[in-house]
Formats: C-alpha cells, structure tokens, sequence
C-alpha cells in the first residue's frame, strides 16, 4: 500500500544505524554441533530470561533495590523491565514507606541507581516508557488524548422542520451534520447519543437518504417530511480513558496514538526524563506494551490524511461507515481501516523507533491489540513482542513470532506467566514450564517473566508482600524460590537452541487484512481482535495436529519480503485480497510453492472490486478444514508424523496436545518436541530431516541424553512425561556421549522414617509415613522449607542409583484444544467444556512433592525436583556404606497468606482511588504441602 511504503522510504535515513543496533539479534553464521553443545550446556546471558519488575507507587528504596537485583543475578536472570505502577500503600514516615511521584527526581535517582547497579551486576536493564499502560498521563492534554468518533442522533418527527443539536462535551468538535430516513427499530431499541463502544448495528437510519441540512444557531433547519428523520451529527470526540494501574503524579489521559504531536509530547516530557536517568550507558530496550487505547478511532488529521491516500472525501460518507451494511458502506470501512493503520504506523511506531535510535537504544514493543495495527506493523520496530499461551488458537504471540521469522529477526521475545496460576502466589516451578513450553512451541525464544514485584525489606509488610493484581509472582517471597536457578537454565537453553540456525515453519497462513479492515466499525478498530475470529481454533489446531508448523503473513509481507522458505500457503475463508499479493502468489506457485485456499477463493480485491474468475484459477479450494489435512500431505510431507498407534483410545486428544518447533541449520535441524498435557505419551515420530545421526539432549543438565546414533528411516520412538519435552538433534557427526545412564535394576523403597525440619519454625518431627503439612495444625499455614533427611546404607554394586519420587496424577478439567472444543463458542461466549477461565493457564498435575525439591547427597547437591519425571541420577554422589539423604521441600506462601486477615484497601482507594482490584482472593487457601509420593532409589548398573 503507498502509505506502507512512504513509512518504509521514511525510514531511510536510519537505517543503517538500525542495522547496527539489529545486529546482536542477527542470526549467528554457522556453528558447529560441539560449539552448540557447549553453549547449551552454559548458555549465553542473552538467553536467560527477563523479569519485568514492578515499582509500585514508587515507594522504593535503594538498599532493597540492590538487594533484588542481586538476587535475580543468582537466579540467573539477564536484567530486568523497569514497569511503574500503582501505589500499594499509604506513605508511612514510621516504616519508612513513601510514594515518589513519578518522574520526580528523587524517583529518577532511584531509576539511575538501579540501571548503574544492574549494569554493574552484568544485568540487562530495559525501561517502560511510562507508567503503566497505555502511553499518556499528567502530560497529555484533552487535546491530545485519544480521539473517538461520537454519533449522535436526534429524532426528526414527521412534519418537524426542526432539530436541536446535541449538547456537545469538553474537548468535541463538530465534524459534518446530515438528516436520514429512520428505519423501524426493535421494541427493545431507542435513538440515543452512540456511547465509543456502541454501534448502530443494525442500522436505525437509512445511510443512502443521508443529506446535508442548514446548521443556524445550533439548531437544524430541514424541509418537512411526511415520515420520521433522523438528525446525525458527527463530532470528533474523545475516548477519556485514563491510564491503567498509573503511578503517583501518573495520572491521565490515554494519548492518540495516531498524533504525531501527541507521541512527540509523550516522548519529551516522559521519555527524555527517563532515558536521561540512564545517563552514559542507555537502557537496552525502552518498551510498550499492548495497545488498549479502547475505541480510539478518530485524529483531528484523518479526513485530511483518508483523502491523500484513499482520493476521495470521507465526511460525506460518514453515515455509510456508521450504519455499515452495505458493500460500498464496507469499501468505506476498508479504507478508513487501512488509514487508522498507516496513521498509527507513521505516527506512533515509526515516530518512536526513531527516537530510540537517535538515543541508542532499542525500540521493544508489543503491535497488537487496539487500535489497528497490522501484522506488518511489526516490521517498524527493533524488537516485536507477543504474548499468549493460545498455542492452538490466534494469538499475538504467535503474530509476533510470526513477522520475526518473516521479516529475518532472530529473537522474539513474550510477556509469559502473565496470568499463570491465579492468585498471585500460586504459581508453581511446573506452572512455569507448562508455559513456557506452549510458548516455545509458538517460536518465543526470549522469555520476558510477567513478572517480579518489588517488595518492601524487614518485614514492613506481611508476607508474602507487594505483587501486581494479577499475575505470577516469582521473586524471592516464593518459598519454592530456591529452584529459580533450574527453572531459568531449562528456559535458557532452550531460548539459546531457538535462536540457532533459520526457522524452517511450512506452512504460511494469509491473514485476511483487507477483510478485517472491511469489518471494522466505530468502537471497534482493532486487526487482531478481527483476527480471532476470522483465523479459527478449528484451523489452527488442525495444522497443527497434521504434522506441521505455521506463521502467520499477511499481503503487505508477501509485496515486500515474499513467502521465504515456506512450502504452503493456506487462506482460511477471505473475500478481499489485493491484486499484486495475489499475482506475487501466483509466480510463488509457478516457482513450486503450494497454495490451499479454505471454502472459497477470494472474490473482490482491496477496493471491493469484483476479480476476473481466471485470476485465482491457479488455487486449489477444500470445502472446509476436514479437508485441509489431506491437501497439506499432497502438498508436503510434514515436518515431523506422529503416531501413537490405532489401538490407543486417546489417540486424538494425544495428537492435539504434542507439539514442535524446528530450526534448520546448514548443518543439523534442532527439533524442539514437548506435551503439554497432563498424562503422559508414547509415539513413533517421522522426522522430516535429511542428516543420518540424531542424539536427545537434556535441557535440565545440560548434556546429551541419549548418545547421537544412526537413525533409521528419520523414525524414532519418544515417550514424553506429564508436561515433558525433548531436544532431538540431527546431523551427520555422531557425537560423543558423555552422561551415565542407569539400567534398571533393584528398588528401595524409602518412603518412610524421615526426619523432617520445618526451618521456618524450628520444628522437628519424625514422619513414619510421609504426610501432607495441612494435615497438622501446626504447619496447616505454614509456608517456606522442610528438610527431608535419612541415611541409607548401600553395597558396592548399588551406587549406581536414581532418585524418585513417584505418585504424580492428572487433574481433572484440562482444557481439550482439540477443535471441535475451541475456547469460545462462535458467539464468543466461553465454551462450558472448557473449565479454564480467562486467558491464564496452568498445569493440571497434582505432584508427587509439592512444590519442588532440592536432593542433597552426602552434603552435595545433587539438582532439583520441579517437573514431571521426578527424578534424578544420583550416582556421582553416592558412595559405597552409609549415605546421608537430604530432600529440602517447598511449598507456596498460599498457606501463610491465607492465615491473614483480609487486606483493608479502602483508605488506599479513598486516597488514590480504585487503581487495581486482587484477582481470586477466595482461592487463598492451604493447599497440599511436602512429599505425598512414594521415595525410590532404584539401584543398577550405568550404560
């Protein structure tokens, strides 16, 4: 589109310098399997996960500022998002606790002590460019705050001759004015002013009436008329949302994001205040979260710009793009669609992308949500984030991940946990991975942990201290916090594995654009949001569960960068599609690419006009997605066949809840292979690789699990625990192995006589039967670690052993995202099968140790118990005659937090007024503690 391109030739004064900055997120020139070996075994800083870290108030203090960023170093966190949020409490000069207002200067020193003592830590320090989300605040005026389109209407009677113009806010102006047959409207429908989140649907006035009337005095002067009128007044409005979870002295409008003036106001009186703390050494990224900027659909510059780049005049099609309903009221819709998009594109992505750069820093945002961006947005800035574990269905994350693989960027980093577990503090170490493995899966190779409160020190709260509203919690309040180190290497080495070679995803997906810009309406301008519904969970999950993986492109893509290494291109049901997209498909097809188009072909191009039949005589159409897998086997061969054998009853929930990702590299293809359900699985798999050796690597150690052997026929036969995954590794270099395996042998069963120590309470207790805490009085809240400890006698040819703890089971009312089970029902209401409310996630596993262990061998450690198997090879700390045990258990603080009473929040509401309400507090209570499986030290022989 010209706008799309005029942003692209705008962008050429920087972009070398953008080059520069893009090249630490470059892909590495070929590496060899031993390099990348090495390096999964201790993976770079660049591929540990992030936290986003929320100041709430600001009540900080530096001491305890220091003493977080020191821990999240001993986590093995790479830095943290510096996020501005709400107050949590009342300033308290006894304990110590006072608001900053935000960007006061006392809190832009504690800004300019954290990223000095990150930096010196070694730590990544990125910054939200505001407080709380969207863009906006103190430093927005009415003026420049996002804009709306208000309709109002006034009932024109039969015979009058009169209307009175409506009585217009603080802030609106009159845009055009017109007089409109009315339509009958149902019993339970009257005229009235249309709220920014209403629409005239179905219409009240006949738009193909509408004309111009005498404006005098504020009053309509019209000619009689023997029939009921309708009075439209058009008024360039605003939305007046007022920014979410804001800071002290953060208070204000949401900005238009389709103003240049407005971001330009943004960017100098919040950005340069912040950057400028960082002194010498910049942040690594400056962020933007999603865009809610909700019903923001109008900019005192968009007639003027809608005539420039569409050569017409909108205004006088205002009551057609109103009442929709029609093909040319749809054409309307489509181009004042795509002009919010280039609007937003030119104004807020480029304009801040540019900025950042003339600030040597980088531009992380989050291009989805309201209102319209488009999936080639994405290309404007540094670094494109998404969010969502809807691994099975439409999601930002995968939009994101998506437009990386296309665009040729590296990393694509997502906001995960950001509603894992709720409430807060319930959150375990498998919650986590459960996570993190969807979205590894979607293509995320840079976890961003939503995310980290900042807590007050020496106990000025109770515990379990400050957290966001909703969200995982994962600072040091956690008493399973202990395992963060295991939890964040298996992150890294898989982020460090993702990152190799070239994304080698089959199948293109063609988001329907035009179609969603033709669908949108006042209140309603959002392209993903479009995108839920017209990219099915039934599509998606049927790709999925054929052997494939999939990108999302969208027309924009295909006329600049094309369709890459792609085999298929699939087009769900899309009526517009534009003429060059469609003649740049048809040269991929002549090139040996393969198309499949869903239900129907298109039909119209971008403006709505009719295409010739032979133009898209080159598709093949299947009736609808039952037929897709068929046309995707005759196209290709998948990536990776899964069979679980005819007699297995689960067969088809199985295949929906197995998954992969492949990266392909010069020398060798990574397969990234995990179950995210809750029982385990058994499968041959047909991997589609040319190289003759594969070896399983473990990416909770580090090493090769299995030794790289030759594989027959690219078949392998996988069992996968409750939430597991593998690592298969192809090449033509057998390499060497390097880890003790252990044959099965003899088991002891050590469930019994423990000594236990509640350290929390200098407590000790002997356990003849292993026990639940809830079930004691004594320790029913208690919250924080038990050490578990025994000696166990063993003969010489014992030593070679594994620790487990068995006993784990699945919980009912797993979500099935199989599709004939999507999430929503097709009236967007959520499907009553599915027992998952909301968009958060977690594991349906009741483990055999709740929450997770730390093993000590005769003083040593010999690693963590966080995930499904619970086991550990334990050989290298065993020794022949007595052995002392140890198994440090931790739990959640649900069980300390519950013995609370409940937090009395109205004087801070009174104060500050009702900035965030805590999620789920009825689920604060006890839940199962310690180790409720049987112990096994299974002994053998190593192979």
């Amino acid at each position: 589109m010209q706008g799309f391109l005029r942003q692209q030739s705008s962008k050429a004064a920087s972009s070398v310098l953008l080059a520069l900055l893009l090249s630490a997120i470059a892909p590495a020139h070929a590496q060899s399997i031993q390099t990348i070996e090495q390096n999964f075994q201790t993976p770079s800083n660049a591929a540990r996960p992030m936290v986003r870290w929320w100041w709430f108030g600001l009540a900080v203090e530096k001491p305890e500022i220091l003493r977080e960023l020191q821990q999240m170093k001993a986590d093995g966190m790479q830095g943290a998002e510096l996020a501005f949020e709400y107050p949590q409490v009342l300033d308290d000069p006894a304990k110590g606790l006072k608001n900053l207002p935000f960007l006061s200067p006392e809190f832009l020193d504690d800004v300019r002590y954290a990223q000095e003592e990150g930096r010196k830590l070694g730590l990544r320090i990125d910054v939200t460019l505001g407080s709380g989300w969207p863009y906006g605040g103190s430093n927005t005026t009415l003026a420049e705050a996002a804009g709306r389109l208000r309709v109002a209407e006034v009932p024109v009677p039969a015979g009058a001759t009169s209307a009175t113009e409506p009585q217009m806010e603080e802030g609106d102006s009159l845009i055009s004015f017109a007089i409109a047959d009315s339509k009958p409207l149902p019993p339970e429908t009257h005229p009235r002013s249309r709220g920014h989140l209403a629409q005239p649907h179905p219409a009240d006035f006949d738009p193909a009436t509408a004309r111009p009337f005498t404006l005098t005095n504020r009053t309509a002067v019209v000619s009689p008329s023997d029939h009921p009128r309708v009075a439209l007044f058009f008024i360039a409005s605003h939305t007046r949302q007022q920014v979410k979870r804001a800071a002290v002295g953060a208070e204000g409008y949401v900005l238009d994001p389709f103003s240049h003036q407005a971001v330009a106001t943004h960017l100098e009186k919040v950005g340069e205040p912040l950057v400028k703390a960082f002194g010498n050494t910049p942040p690594y990224a400056i962020f933007s979260d999603s865009l809610e900027a909700y019903g923001a659909d109008w900019t005192p510059d968009l007639p003027a710009e809608f005539q420039k780049q569409n050569g017409y005049d909108l205004i006088p099609h205002l009551p057609e793009l109103v009442a929709g309903g029609t093909p040319e009221a749809e054409r309307v819709r489509h181009d004042w669609g795509k002009t919010l998009t280039e609007l937003i594109n030119e104004n807020y992505l480029n304009q801040i992308n540019h900025w950042a750069i003339e600030h040597n820093t980088k531009f992380r945002s989050q291009t989805y949500g309201e209102p319209a961006v488009s999936f080639s947005s994405q290309n404007l800035v540094a670094l494109a984030e998404g969010e969502g574990p809807q691994w099975r269905q439409f999601s930002t994350l995968r939009w994101a991940t998506s437009a990386n693989h296309v665009f040729g960027h590296t990393v694509t980093s997502g906001e995960t946990f950001t509603w894992l577990h709720s409430p807060v503090f319930r959150a375990t170490p498998l919650d986590m991975k459960s996570e993190a493995d969807v979205d590894f899966l979607t293509g995320e190779n840079q976890i961003m942990c939503h995310g980290w409160p900042y807590s007050p020190p020496d106990h000025k709260v109770p515990e379990p201290g400050w957290s966001l509203y909703a969200a995982a919690a994962l600072n040091d309040h956690n008493p399973w916090h202990p395992v963060m180190p295991d939890v964040t290497r298996y992150i890294a080495r898989i982020s460090y594995l993702l990152r190799q070679g070239e994304p080698a995803n089959q199948v293109a997906i063609l988001l329907p654009t035009d179609d969603a810009w033709a669908s949108f309406s006042p209140g309603h301008v959002t392209v993903t949001g479009a995108m839920q519904r017209l990219i099915t969970p039934a599509l998606m999950s049927t790709i999925l569960s054929s052997g494939y993986n999939a990108d999302f492109i969208d027309a924009d893509a295909i006329n600049s960068v094309g369709l890459g290494t792609h085999q298929i291109l699939v087009l769900p049901p899309t009526d517009r599609i534009p003429v060059d997209t469609l003649n740049k498909i048809a040269a991929w097809v002549k090139a040996g690419g393969k198309v499949i188009a869903i239900g129907h072909v298109p039909t119209i191009d971008a403006e709505g006009k009719p295409l010739d039949a032979s133009t898209t005589a080159f598709i093949p159409v299947v009736p609808d997605t039952s037929a897709l897998p068929q046309a995707l086997w005759n196209a290709a061969k998948p990536d990776l066949q899964i069979d679980f054998g005819q007699t297995n009853p689960m067969a088809v929930t199985e295949q929906d809840q197995v998954g992969y990702i492949r990266r392909k590299l010069p020398n060798a293809d990574i397969y990234f292979v995990a179950n995210t359900g809750n029982s385990p699985v058994g499968f041959l798999g047909t991997f589609s690789t040319t190289h003759k050796y594969v070896s399983q690597w473990n990416p909770d150690d580090g090493t090769a699990s299995s030794p790289a052997t030759l594989v027959l026929n690219n078949r392998i036969t996988t069992s996968l625990a409750p939430y597991g995954s593998a690592i298969f590794v192809f090449s033509d270099e057998p390499a060497k192995p390097t880890p003790s395996h252990i044959k099965t042998g003899h088991s002891i069963d050590l469930s019994t006589n423990w000594k236990v120590n509640f350290t929390g309470l200098h407590q000790i207790e002997t356990e003849p039967t292993l026990t639940d805490w809830t079930q004691d009085p004594a320790t029913l809240h208690y919250s924080g670690e038990a050490i578990y400890s025994r000696d166990v006698t063993l003969a010489p040819n014992q030593t070679h052993a594994t620790i487990e703890i068995e006993g784990g089971k699945p919980l009912p009312g797993a979500p099935n995202s199989a599709p004939e089970h999507p999430a929503l029902l097709p009236n967007g209401l959520p499907n009553p099968l599915i027992t998952r409310p909301g968009p958060g996630m977690h594991a349906y596993y009741d483990p055999p140790v709740h929450e997770a262990a730390i093993v000590y061998i005769n003083g040593q450690r010999a690693g963590a118990l966080w995930h499904p198997p619970y086991s550990l090879d334990i050989h290298k700390f065993l020794k022949p005659g007595k052995n002392h045990i140890e198994i440090h258990v931790y739990n959640t603080a649900l069980n300390a937090w519950s013995a609370l009473p409940p937090h009395d929040y109205k004087p801070l509401i009174a104060k500050y007024g009702d900035r965030f309400q805590m999620q789920d507090l009825d689920k604060v209570k006890p839940i199962p503690s310690g180790i409720l499986g049987k112990i096994l030290l299974t002994t053998g022989a190593s192979q």
